[in-house]
């Protein structure tokens, strides 16, 4: 006979294992996302706050705005097929944009 109380206790230490792997793969992607938005801000030349953001003025809602920046020159504010949004990225990457 097979004791039920051990074998629900593997099963949670396993629940509990997997668990908490997952958080922390998640949390090395989320952290290795931020270094690298950081990280691009800088690369495009623009000037940054305190925790790495690109200090832009956007020119959808004309107002000053720290976001972080990705590869492609793109403000985390960025609104794919809207005209501001995209001429914006444009001067992200020309470096031409309105930053404060």
């Amino acid at each position: 006979m097979t004791d039920s109380g051990s074998e629900d206790d593997d099963r949670f230490a396993r629940f509990v294992r997997t668990t908490f792997r997952r958080a922390g793969r998640r949390y090395a992607e989320a952290k290795r996302a931020y270094q690298e938005g950081r990280d691009w801000s800088t690369s495009f030349g623009l000037p940054t706050d305190d925790e790495g953001r690109a200090r832009l003025v956007c020119r959808r809602y004309a107002e000053r705005r720290a976001v972080s920046v990705d590869r492609q020159g793109r403000p985390a504010c960025f609104e794919a097929d809207h005209f501001d949004c995209e001429g914006c990225a444009e001067d992200v990457r020309e470096g031409v944009v309105e930053t404060w």
